[in-house]
């Protein structure tokens, strides 16, 4: 009597269930079945697959549980059970799993089978179930079962059980280890088939066979087919299948096809540097200029009207923007002070560029480490920045004792309260730009004298004391000290000392050379001058002095980078790089 297999799904769309309505060889059949034999040792893995591939078209039988139990140990193995193949697991190999392992002996269940025609509902839905596992599952269950079953039952029946086989995880969740208890390995059988069907079954291979072939391949592996046979011949085959090549990638079919979109993405449009402005932003700086002009016309004029009144006129003549000492001064500049005005300007020039790259700087590229001291390391800009103050210092503390001995403190300190209407007076003289009669040979005006004496006892000394407190000098154990005087006053502080300070140098340099440079410079240059004021008007001896001097300046502007500095530090301590 012949039985049936269960059907699954299709597998193509609007096709039958799969597999094939068929019907499976009585028991009688399948005892006369002998295995074929095994090729010779000279085979290949690939004339071994061609000549065992089943083909995809074929029926998958069904042994008859019976047939075990009524046989006993005399009972001969019945057929196989077919699996379909899918993909290769090699480059350029055959189709898995190899053709012998498909043909693996399963006994069939001692339960009888339902009949053909028959359906139960766990049947129906296992053939409407929309998931992938499930189709899977419902490709291979039917080997499987078989194969569990009639194990068990020949195990029950006395049959020589063999060599046990280790189990392992479930197959379902919350299941038993897999295979059942008392599973012994099975003989495989070789079947034959021809090599056309092969390629046609490789090519018909779908996304789900291929998933479904994995399945089947875990449950009966070649190795084990090969360990189960015994044959050294099927043992070599094997062997040489696994050394095969596999430097060709697997072949795929094409999936995607290039769009209309482009694949590249355009090159971004340069950004304008900041320092060549676009037609907008010039002609705004333009008119911006244009119109700073106009309200510097209407400022002049309008102080020159108010100082055309009698009132302002009569002020003017008490307060002419000068007074005279309380403290007679020696007229003239001592070579001294000419010296320390120069290296004044050529440390604040330095100053104020390492200071602002101190604040620009994120990554500094070298450091300096003091001896003795691994934890005080600071950028090697911040301590140039740090020793040129301390130059600076140290040569505005030696111009403040020249000039308190020498008596020529008076030139720069107040010493009358006239000093504040005359320095008013000053400055409207110098914004009608009608400058003030005075002789810095002999007497500062006003409010050269109120700039000097800020800059010289005010701005420089809170420069001094905030730039101490954000040094590493600092005594970092004075916690008492440090609360009382934040190091975010000091930051606070400093920045905008240093704009006075460079406000100071722009105002400064102008009325030098607004109000009679070549005087001006032999006065602070060349340490010549007269009381009159005349005797040097047309001396050109200050003017070379000072453009000496600028490029002396410019050559300590370029000179300031690591490439000079580096040596001259290394004199105090250890330079390094990143």
């Amino acid at each position: 009597m012949a039985g049936s297999i269960r059907r699954g799904l299709p597998r193509v769309k609007g096709g039958e269930p799969w597999p094939p309505a068929t019907e499976v060889e009585p028991a009688d059949a399948v005892e006369s079945a002998q295995p074929a034999e095994l090729p010779t040792s000279t085979s290949t893995a690939r004339d071994l697959a061609e000549s065992t591939a089943p083909s995809r078209e074929q029926p998958v039988p069904s042994p008859k549980s019976r047939a075990l139990d009524e046989g006993g140990p005399d009972a001969s193995v019945p057929a196989g059970v077919s699996l379909r193949r899918g993909l290769p697991r090699v480059p350029g190999g055959e189709p898995w799993p190899p053709a012998d392992s498909t043909a693996v002996a399963s006994v069939a269940a001692a339960a009888p089978e339902p009949a053909a025609g028959a359906s139960s509902e766990r049947d129906l839905g296992e053939r409407t179930a929309p998931s992938r596992e499930q189709a899977v599952q419902s490709a291979t269950s039917r080997a499987v079962d078989a194969e569990a079953d009639a194990r068990s039952a020949h195990a029950e029946a006395g049959a020589d059980a063999g060599v046990a086989v280790r189990r392992g995880l479930p197959r379902v969740a919350g299941g038993e280890p897999w295979p059942p208890a008392r599973t012994v390995p099975v003989t495989a059988q070789v079947g034959a088939a021809a090599a056309t069907q092969e390629a046609a079954t490789q090519e018909a291979a779908t996304h789900e066979g291929a998933t479904t072939a994995a399945v089947a391949s875990e449950a009966v592996p070649a190795t084990d087919v090969a360990a189960t046979t015994g044959t050294p011949a099927a043992r070599e085959v094997i062997a040489s299948a696994s050394r095969a090549d596999v430097s060709t990638p697997l072949p795929y079919p094409r999936t995607v096809w290039q769009g209309r979109a482009p694949r590249h993405a355009a090159e971004p449009l340069p950004e304008p540097s900041p320092l060549r402005p676009t037609w907008p932003q010039a002609i705004g700086g333009l008119l911006g200029l244009a119109a700073l002009g106009l309200l510097a016309v209407a400022a002049v004029f309008l102080v020159r009207t108010f100082l055309s009144f009698p009132v302002m006129q009569d002020f003017l003549a008490t307060y002419p923007g000068e007074y005279h000492p309380a403290v007679d001064v020696e007229p003239g500049f001592a070579p001294w002070a000419n010296w320390a005005h120069f290296f004044n300007m050529f440390l604040m020039v330095l100053i104020i560029r390492s200071g602002l790259r101190v604040r620009s700087e994120k990554r500094p590229t070298v450091f300096w480490t003091p001896r003795g001291n691994a934890k005080g390391k600071i950028s090697l800009t911040l301590w140039f920045h740090q020793a040129l103050d301390l130059l600076w210092i140290i040569n505005g503390v030696v111009f403040v004792v020249l000039l308190v001995t020498t008596g020529h403190w008076a030139r720069i300190v107040p010493t009358s309260w006239e000093v504040f209407p005359n320095a008013l007076s000053a400055g409207l003289q110098y914004l009608s730009f009608d400058w003030p009669t005075d002789n810095g040979w002999v007497n500062y005006n006003s409010l050269q004298q109120l700039a000097y004496f800020v800059t010289v006892f005010i701005a420089a000394p809170l420069a001094i004391v905030t730039g101490f407190r954000m040094s590493g000098l600092w005594p970092k154990k004075a916690e008492r000290l440090s609360k009382a005087y934040p190091v975010e006053w000091a930051r606070a502080l400093h920045f905008p000392v240093m704009l006075y300070f460079v406000a100071f140098i722009i105002v400064h340099v102008a009325l030098v050379f607004l109000t009679g440079a070549l005087r001006n410079l032999n006065h602070m240059f060349a340490a010549q001058g007269s009381v009159d004021g005349a005797a040097y008007a047309a001396n050109w001896t200050g003017f070379w002095v000072f453009v000496l001097a600028m490029a002396v300046i410019a050559g300590g502007w370029f000179a300031a980078r690591p490439l000079v500095l580096a040596p001259i530090a290394k004199l105090f301590g250890q330079v390094s790089g990143r």
